[in-house]
């Protein structure tokens, strides 16, 4: 996508610039503390989860989705298996064959969700103990707030790009249900389309010390004829951090874009 940074491409710009300041400044190499490690002194992603003090598996960390589903959120899927409203299938081939010329991310508007979580950017899960777990995502610098302290989905909420979320536990899953989305959320780059009536079910699954699935439900009525699933492997990112994200600073992109 336009105006996104690369990890790479500024891990590279700080070693051109060791000269004057420090590449480990940004912390991409800082050892996580709490890590199980290899006798040769790297992460361990094949230990076991760890758990809270609840017995619950942790699933606090810095994440990375495996796998390019920005560009698709389907890819995983078989031609066809989409359940599209006929107008939805419509509105997806025209983004698709315009390039994608009216994505709202072109704007640096958050991408919402899942499509928050399929951006090749980490982000950082933060559990508490106050009835909230918190997602700092690096893209565009979004927060989220998933409320576990009982409460239900707003009655009538005032639309967000990424809606209200509350969750809970079944057995070794967090399952966080997400609604209240704006009418003009985009799943991915190509153009998945979502509506206002966008219901979505996310449930984590921490498989072990490294590694995490989520398995995400795609419920709209309005633009397809029944529920369809997706699921998303996550990597931890050990001994590193989220890098500071800029979309709209000196940006002159979205001008130039004419689509096809």
């Amino acid at each position: 996508m336009i105006m996104h940074h690369y990890r790479i491409a500024i891990a590279a710009a700080g070693i051109l610039m060791a000269a004057t300041a420090p590449a480990s400044a940004q912390w991409l190499k800082h050892p996580t503390p709490g890590i199980p490690r290899l006798p040769d002194g790297k992460p361990n992603l094949e230990a076991p989860a760890p758990k809270t003090a609840e017995g619950k598996p942790d699933i606090s960390g810095l994440w990375l989705t495996r796998g390019i589903y920005i560009g698709n959120i389907a890819k995983d899927l078989k031609p066809g298996e989409v359940p599209f409203q006929p107008w939805a299938e419509t509105l997806y081939k025209q983004r698709l064959d315009n390039l994608g010329k009216e994505d709202p991310t072109g704007r640096c508007i958050p991408g919402g969700v899942p499509r928050s979580t399929a951006v090749p950017y980490p982000f950082k899960i933060l559990t508490t103990h106050a009835g909230i777990v918190v997602v700092l995502y690096e893209a565009v610098h979004a927060y989220r707030q998933i409320f576990t302290d009982g409460r239900a989905l707003p009655k009538d909420p005032n639309p967000n790009w990424l809606g209200y979320s509350i969750g809970r536990w079944e057995g070794d899953t967090f399952v966080v249900e997400s609604a209240g989305f704006n009418d003009n959320v985009w799943l991915d780059n190509s153009g998945h389309p979502a509506t206002e009536h966008l219901r979505v079910t996310e449930r984590f699954r921490r498989k072990d010390f490294g590694h995490m699935d989520v398995q995400v439900t795609i419920d709209d009525p309005k633009a397809y004829t029944k529920p369809w699933n997706v699921t998303m492997p996550l990597v931890l990112q050990a001994d590193s951090e989220i890098l500071e994200y800029i979309c709209v600073e000196n940006e002159k992109d979205y001008a130039r874009l004419v689509g096809k």
